[in-house]
This record gives structure tokens, C-alpha cells and sequence, in this order.
């Protein structure tokens, strides 16, 4: 055993770790911030526990040279940044989620991923790269987050409607009405439900904003003939 692996304050591995801490910390910030499931704690431990793992690789000789003898030691920390990735890939599928047909929590789990490359970097002590990625990290996630919400965007909404079946209207007049409001349809789905008493149609409408979509809302909640609607965004 070498008894300077076990000095608390050994640069070499602690400078790494802090700031691998440091930089998982500032991305769970942000996302925090920003109301997402997967905040500070958790962008934290990814990334420490990406860099103790790359340590631990990169300096296999410190702990397994004197038992197995340095000359059968290989040293190729890729492979341990490879498993590590891919696991943490798996922890990432587990915040996607989809609700109705939107799919959420796409940049959670990117900035997961991530967090687990800066980390796996700072363990390498790539620090050069490391720090160029939290920067951008950063940026991305902050940044061009802003600049998105001030883009032009075609705003997408599903749309059912159930109708009375005595008082559902043709497909072609629900289509005219969508397109009064300067909305473009797809093509339209049908149903009967509750034993043919109700008429469902179905769409996906496409606006230039959302106040045609809430445009409407305040036509279907004025029409006596609809008995249930729902309109889910796709962007949101």
C-alpha cells in the first residue's frame, strides 16, 4: 500500500473532483431553476461520481500495481468513460416521459449525459476541453434558451372534440372553421364513442402563435353543440 494514496488533501485527485462537483452543480442549477426534475443534487452526484470513476482508471497502478504487478496492468480509462456513458444513458431514458403526444424531459436528460462528459473529463483531468464544455454547457442551456423563446415557431397543438351525434358537424365545415381562425389542420380522425351517442374528431392543427390556439378554445367553449374538447401543445 502507498500511504500518500491516503492523504485527504492529495491534489491530484481532489482538484478533479471539486470541480467536477463544481461544474455539475452549476448545470443542476440551472435546470433547477428552470422547475426540471433532475436539479442540483442530482447533476451533482452524476458528475463527481463520473470523475471518481475515471480517477480510479486512470490511476489503476495506485491501487492494483502491488497485488497484480505493473507489468499486466493495462491502463485504458476510454474504456471505464464507455461504461460509464452508457449507464448513465440508461438514467436518462428514466426522465423522458410522454404525455398525450408531447414527449418531455428530451433536455433533462441531454444535460444528464453531459453532465457525465464533463465529469468523466475532469476525472481524465482534461481540463482544457472540461472547462470549455461547462462554459457551453452553460450557454446552451441558458443562453440559447432565451434566444429559442424569442424565434419565430409554428405553434402545434392536438386537438379532439366530442360532439352530441345529432349536432356533430361535417368534417369539412370543422375544417373551415379551423382555417377562419388561421389555423391549418391535418387530416382528421373520426369516432363513435358511448355506444354511437358521440362524435369524436381528431387533429393536428398548426398556428403561427399561440393566440390563435387560444382563439380556439373561446370558439369550442362557446359552442353549445360540443360536449368535451381537449388541446394539447406540442412545443410545451
Amino acid at each position: 500500500m502507498d500511504w500518500n494514496d491516503i492523504r485527504l488533501l492529495r491534489l491530484d485527485y481532489w482538484l478533479p473532483l471539486v470541480a467536477a462537483l463544481v461544474a455539475g452543480g452549476l448545470v443542476g442549477i440551472e435546470r433547477g431553476h428552470s422547475g426540471k426534475p433532475a436539479g442540483f443534487r442530482t447533476h451533482a452526484l452524476i458528475s463527481v461520481t463520473s470523475a471518481l470513476l475515471m480517477l480510479a482508471a486512470h490511476h489503476q497502478t495506485a491501487w492494483i500495481g502491488d497485488v497484480a504487478g505493473a507489468e499486466i496492468v493495462r491502463i485504458d480509462p476510454v474504456r471505464m468513460a464507455h461504461g460509464v456513458l452508457t449507464g448513465v444513458g440508461f438514467l436518462c431514458g428514466g426522465v423522458i416521459f410522454r404525455e398525450g403526444f408531447t414527449v418531455h424531459g428530451l433536455t433533462t436528460a441531454a444535460s444528464l449525459w453531459i453532465t457525465s462528459a464533463l465529469g468523466t473529463l475532469y476525472g481524465m483531468g482534461f481540463w482544457s476541453v472540461a472547462i470549455s464544455g461547462t462554459l457551453l454547457t452553460l450557454f446552451t442551456l441558458r443562453v440559447l434558451h432565451l434566444i429559442d423563446r424569442r424565434l419565430p415557431q409554428r405553434e402545434m397543438a392536438e386537438l379532439l372534440i366530442r360532439y352530441r351525434r345529432d349536432q356533430a358537424p361535417d368534417i369539412a365545415v370543422e375544417r373551415k372553421r379551423l382555417q377562419d381562425l388561421n389555423l391549418a389542420p391535418t387530416a382528421f380522425s373520426a369516432r363513435l364513442l358511448q355506444e354511437g351517442q358521440v362524435v369524436e374528431h381528431g387533429s393536428t392543427v398548426i398556428g403561427g402563435s399561440m393566440d390563435q390556439i387560444d382563439g380556439l378554445v373561446r370558439v369550442l367553449r362557446g359552442d353549445p353543440a360540443v360536449l368535451e374538447f381537449e388541446i394539447i401543445p406540442r412545443n410545451n
